[in-house]
């Protein structure tokens, strides 16, 4: 118990999480970004069909190419059928799929030839969260948060809202504690109604029998947990009840979404059936960094309906790319606006690319899983904007000189948040655990 609470930065954090002491734990060195917003594309955006221009594919459309392939099912090259152009003052390439993020590129550091360990979706969708495609590892929001602790003693430091059409493979473990302390898992929020279920009491409960009711429940847990101390799971449940019922008082405030300007509304698109539901999360998502959530996790797409573009990329990724484009791109300016920008953190992921060869034929031609080679992007606090990094090679197969893994990506904006991936550990089952594994070294090249 000494060493699991003494080593490292878990006792700060629990201290922290713990009801008695909410400021924030000090970083290993000063941080460029205090808070994390990220926006994870579930099933696999295609690098070389939004951000990795390939004339060259377009070039050699139509001629084979001998590549293996997730379902054996490929076929010969297949340039993008959206048009690149060079956006802004950095002439960042974005294509048509996505104007309003274009609009944005000054403001994006684009990261090309990157590589996950897997084709399948769980186990890649579950790297990029953890570091690692094995269930039980602690997502990168609960690292964080066991880390730097939490801001805001009356909301989760850790927040995650998935796609009310489709949740992620993997479900809840992609937003796990793992083996670090309960109380540091990210905390599902609802796309609509009561963001938190059964936050509000039922109707016709006296108030008074409530109260009493919870002074017995935790009384008999504080007994328990008396009786079973290193029991950090019990702990976490009785700080989860004081933290929902501060919660009552302040989450309800932060999530009315009615509060916001018309303006605002129609800037991340509520106004539009397309494009409402990731509109809802990306500002709520801005409202709850405003009060000192640490580290937020919006899903755009799922297990049912996702960027997986195995037939008709055109019809998957234009319809993906509507929903996805505008609240993002919004996201990303009302952070500027507001000066938020400079401290936090916004990351575009998703778990790999798709292949330069397409699956299938014709109108009907999709692109498979492409682990190998595929792009992300952050954009804020102690980054070079406007400025891709990397590359991949003529037909964005594979990269173009050292590839970029996702602990490198890991590491890099722990670096930013002011901890080293290397120092930020936790004792388990023998082994001093971090989130970067044994890996990981961070990208110098894109920072400011």
């Amino acid at each position: 118990m000494l060493l699991s609470t003494g080593a490292g930065l878990g006792w700060m954090a629990l201290s922290s999480l713990g009801g008695r002491a909410h400021a924030a734990s000090p970083p290993h060195f000063a941080p460029k970004a205090k808070r994390v917003i990220q926006v994870f594309c579930v099933g696999g955006m295609s690098h070389v069909d939004t951000f990795d221009h390939k004339p060259g594919l377009s070039q050699r459309n139509g001629k084979s190419f001998d590549m293996p392939t997730f379902f054996g099912q490929g076929g010969n090259l297949m340039g993008s059928p959206f048009e690149f152009r060079q956006r802004g003052q950095s002439g960042l390439w974005v294509s048509e799929l996505l104007p309003n993020l274009a609009r944005s590129a000054d403001r994006l550091t684009v990261i090309h030839g990157m590589v996950s360990k897997s084709a399948n979706h769980m186990p890649a969708v579950a790297q990029m969260n953890t570091g690692f495609i094995l269930n039980g590892f602690p997502s990168i929001g609960a690292w964080v948060t066991y880390g730097l602790g939490t801001e805001n003693a009356d909301l989760p430091a850790f927040v995650v809202m998935t796609d009310p059409k489709s949740q992620p493979w993997g479900g809840n473990m992609q937003w796990s504690n793992g083996f670090l302390p309960a109380a540091v898992q990210g905390t599902a929020f609802a796309n609509d109604g009561d963001p938190v279920p059964d936050l509000s009491n039922p109707k016709g409960l006296d108030p008074g029998a409530r109260r009493d009711g919870m002074d017995w429940l935790d009384k008999m847990n504080r007994t328990y947990a008396e009786m079973h101390p290193g029991d950090s799971s019990l702990d976490a449940r009785v700080r989860a009840y004081e933290l929902a019922a501060r919660m009552q008082l302040t989450v309800p405030g932060v999530a009315d979404l009615q509060r916001e300007s018309e303006s605002a509304k129609r800037l991340y698109g509520l106004d539009r059936k397309e494009t409402e539901s990731l509109a809802r999360n990306c500002l709520l998502g801005r409202r709850l960094l405003e009060q000192g959530v640490r580290f937020v996790q919006i899903y755009h797409g799922g297990g049912g309906k996702s960027w997986d573009a195995h037939g008709s990329l055109i019809t998957n990724h234009s319809g993906m790319a509507k929903e996805y484009d505008q609240p993002v791109a919004a996201l990303i300016e009302d952070l500027h606006a507001r000066g938020m920008l400079r401290d936090t953190l916004v990351m575009g992921v998703t778990e790999f690319g798709r292949t330069p060869v397409s699956q299938g034929a014709g109108k009907s031609a999709g692109r498979d899983h492409h682990p190998d080679c595929f792009s992300c992007w952050m954009a804020g606090a102690g980054l070079k904007p406007g400025f891709a990094y990397g590359g991949s090679d003529e037909v964005g197969y594979k990269p173009a000189g050292n590839p970029v893994t996702i602990y490198d990506f890991h590491a890099t904006a722990l670096q930013l948040l002011g901890l080293n991936h290397e120092k930020l550990t936790y004792y388990h089952n023998g082994i001093r655990r971090r989130l970067t594994d044994v890996h990981g070294h961070v990208i110098e090249g894109i920072l400011a």
